[in-house]
């Protein structure tokens, strides 16, 4: 069993930015999509981001759409999050995961990480 390794978040004030990053072997990753998901206390666990094998291709939550951005390192085996214009919403524990199957699109997450805390204050 491989779990993602999540690392980059902390406490930041509305309206800063954090970069999350999620590393794991090459060949847990390659060829599949890899995403990012969080959830917030007494919410269920919810997509934010996700990117295709070759990284091509991005797919983001309606309520982040032009404030985070996902990239993909395949060269280094990590993907990552940039948070910008960080709201009080998004305060949440951020996971990262890859697809079981696809190579597109993140829908079937296989193992779950740690996550990483991410609070916005103000």
């Amino acid at each position: 069993q491989v779990q993602p390794v999540e690392s980059g978040g902390g406490l930041v004030q509305k309206g800063g930015s954090l970069r999350l990053s999620c590393t794991a072997p090459a060949y847990y990753f390659d060829s599949y999509a890899v995403g990012w998901f969080r959830q917030a206390p007494g919410k269920e666990r919810e997509f934010v981001a996700s990117i295709s094998w070759d990284g091509n291709n991005e797919y983001y939550a309606d309520s982040v759409k032009g404030r985070f951005t996902i990239y993909r390192d395949n060269s280094k085996t990590t993907v990552d999050l940039q948070m910008n214009s960080l709201e009080s919403e998004d305060t949440a524990v951020y996971y990262c995961t890859k697809d079981k199957d696809s190579g597109v699109v993140v829908r079937t997450p296989d193992y779950w990480g740690q996550g990483t805390q991410v609070t916005v204050s103000g």
